[in-house]
């Protein structure tokens, strides 16, 4: 792969490419990576190449619904969940307490091997060029169709379709306490041009906040007093294949006091959180220590979960105060904090406010309405999370190249993955604060498993070009296995007596007696699958009837010219609703806060009813 230090390294007419992807983050490097796996000619632009990669904030993949996200970019032949295997250094399953439905894995990651790995994997891709520039503009032809990108150094790169992954990058603002000034993140500076670019082509653009904490020199702390935070035994991680987990470096926890509060407190005229100088929406999910000790007054101590960046690395990740607050305030109230009395701070946290697109503005392709051509994924759309962005990033290259290869694009529905959910609420909703996937958000919740992601996946996979025949192979001989052994279960009514044995707290015997009836060896994954499958068996059936009837819904188009204002009792509210969100099918509308089962059904017939004045179906 070609990896030019200079773009005029390209004059020599390597200017032309099927997809180009901006940015260098976790949606970029997903993006690149699926577009050129699918034999088109891809470029990756980035600032600057030893930032791809990169993790700006916590250094840790997955977690409750970011789990299921990963399993099913793994499942999608995505780069993240390769490079989670090479880089972690401690996997946890969480909600353990919960059903296999619910619980999510997570790993902590050395951020600094999972950079170079991932910098290593792109350097041998196949169709794959990384340029290190600055895109300023997004060039349009005549019919307003994406034609390419300008860069910084006057350089015109074409290609008819374009991802951009712009992170926190977009006329990004840092804040220090008193202290603000441009950047897209800490020492890397502000994209300003390319986000006029977007406010020119008139798209509505809003203004989000995150931050992320202090970072402490791991050999200055005493972990002597703190709780360790130790990791079960795991057999497999987000990949197909096996695995045993090992913990090369633990996490450790301690805690807030009424004494960090009060320091906090005391320093809120410096805030610019509690100054209102920031305006950026932030995330509700993951709150600064200001917004914390605002938001739940009542409690007088917070966790502070102490996280190793890396191997070799003698910095730690104190994940719980993240803050915009003046330096000399930091100090003070993160040595008020047990375990810290002495210790140094090698960087500074910061808040970061940034530009986003609002997202109800794309296609579930994550293709611009306005703009043929033009991909939007990750951050930009108002998500949180290097996951959200990976899954985005991913989609967006797939349907890029897909569109340059002239074949149908893909959509993954809310009934498919969790991806598919976050891109339909997306898109459907829009966002008023930065989005993060829980499995909350998931109606069906009971098929969409961890477990069973390459069951629901492969195929499509397949077909799209994003896994190899071994791999298809592999996963289509487990599913058979699966298959049997549940029907073999049902048909000799022992899955009765697992019944039993699941009410009771009793699900290691349930898993020793899958085992010894199984004819052929089970991975500890496909274990899983067969349990949860026998746990849920029931309750799927229904789940599977309901989506049955969410499928015709899906398929039920809301008429452009249906006028929500004639529609007899419709509440005033929920017609502005949705003239605003506007639905494209009775699914999306379902989904506006609001909507109940006597409106859904008014919607219904209304839709019908416009349909046949039409003279295409009977009402």
């Amino acid at each position: 792969m070609n990896i030019p230090k200079n773009p005029t390294d390209h004059l020599s007419g390597n200017l032309t490419f099927d997809v180009i992807v901006i940015g260098g983050g976790h949606a970029g490097v997903e993006a690149a990576y699926a577009a050129a796996h699918m034999g088109v000619k891809t470029a990756l632009i980035t600032l600057r190449k030893d930032r791809i990669g990169f993790m700006p904030c916590n250094p840790s993949i997955g977690g409750i619904g970011k789990g299921h996200i990963v399993f099913e970019i793994s499942a999608l032949g995505g780069l993240m969940p390769q490079i989670c295997t090479k880089s972690y250094l401690q996997a946890k399953m969480l909600n353990t307490r919960k059903g296999p439905a619910v619980q999510g894995l997570r790993l902590q990651i050395d951020k600094y091997r999972y950079a170079t790995y991932t910098q290593e994997a792109l350097e041998k891709t196949d169709n794959l060029t990384i340029i290190e520039d600055r895109v300023d503009q997004i060039c349009l032809n005549q019919d307003g169709h994406v034609s390419g990108v300008l860069t910084a150094q006057k350089t015109s790169y074409t290609a008819p379709t374009v991802v951009l992954t712009g992170g926190t990058f977009l006329n990004g603002v840092v804040h220090i306490g008193e202290e603000s000034f441009p950047a897209g993140r800490r020492d890397e500076e502000a994209i300003i041009d390319l986000a006029q670019c977007l406010k020119d082509f008139g798209l509505q653009i809003g203004r989000m906040k995150t931050g992320t904490p202090a970072r402490l020199l791991k050999s200055s702390i005493d972990f002597s007093g703190m709780e360790l935070d130790e990791a079960e035994p795991l057999n497999y991680l987000y990949e197909f294949a096996p695995h045993t987990a090992t913990t090369t470096l633990s996490s450790h926890i301690t805690y807030t006091n009424e004494k960090t509060h009060e320091i906090i407190l005391e320093s809120a005229e410096r805030s610019p959180i509690f100054s209102k100088r920031i305006t950026g929406t932030p995330t509700r999910y993951c709150p600064s220590i200001e917004d914390k000790i605002t938001r739940f007054s009542s409690k007088n101590a917070h966790h502070v979960f102490v996280e190793p960046e890396g191997i070799e690395s003698d910095e730690v990740y104190p994940n719980g105060i993240s803050n915009s607050l003046p330096k000399d305030i930091q100090e003070k109230f993160i040595r008020s904090i047990k375990g810290f009395e002495n210790a140094i701070i090698t960087s500074y946290a910061y808040g970061i406010e940034y530009d986003f697109v609002h997202p109800n503005q794309l296609h579930h392709t994550l293709e611009l309405k306005k703009i043929p051509g033009f991909f939007l994924a990750g951050q930009i759309n108002g998500t949180t999370g290097y996951e959200e962005a990976a899954g985005q990033g991913l989609i967006a290259g797939v349907n890029a190249a897909l569109k340059v290869l002239g074949r149908p694009p893909y959509v993954m529905s809310r009934n498919e993955g969790y991806i598919g959910i976050m891109i339909d609420d997306l898109v459907s909703m829009g966002v008023d604060e930065p989005y993060r996937m829980f499995t909350s958000r998931a109606e069906r919740r009971l098929i969409l498993r961890q477990d069973n992601t390459f069951e629901r996946l492969y195929k499509k996979s397949h077909e799209l070009g994003l896994i190899s025949k071994e791999l298809y192979d592999a996963i289509d001989e487990e599913v058979t296995t699966i298959n049997e052994l549940i029907e073999s279960l049902n048909a000799s009514g022992k899955s009765k007596i697992f019944a039993q044995l699941i009410p009771n707290n009793k699900p290691s015997l349930v898993r020793q007696e899958i085992l010894r009836l199984t004819p052929k060896p089970l991975s500890p994954r496909a274990l899983e699958t067969v349990y949860a499958e026998l746990l849920y068996g029931p309750y799927k059936k229904r789940e599977l009837k309901e989506v049955e009837k969410s499928e015709a819904l899906q398929n039920l188009i809301i008429p452009e010219a249906l006028r929500y204002e004639d529609m007899p009792g419709l509440p005033k509210e929920l017609q502005e609703k949705l003239r605003r969100h506007a639905p494209h099918t009775i699914a999306q509308a379902a989904l506006i806060p609001g909507m109940t089962p006597a409106t859904i059904s008014l919607l219904i017939f209304r839709v019908r009813e416009q349909i046949a004045k039409a003279g295409k179906i009977t009402p």
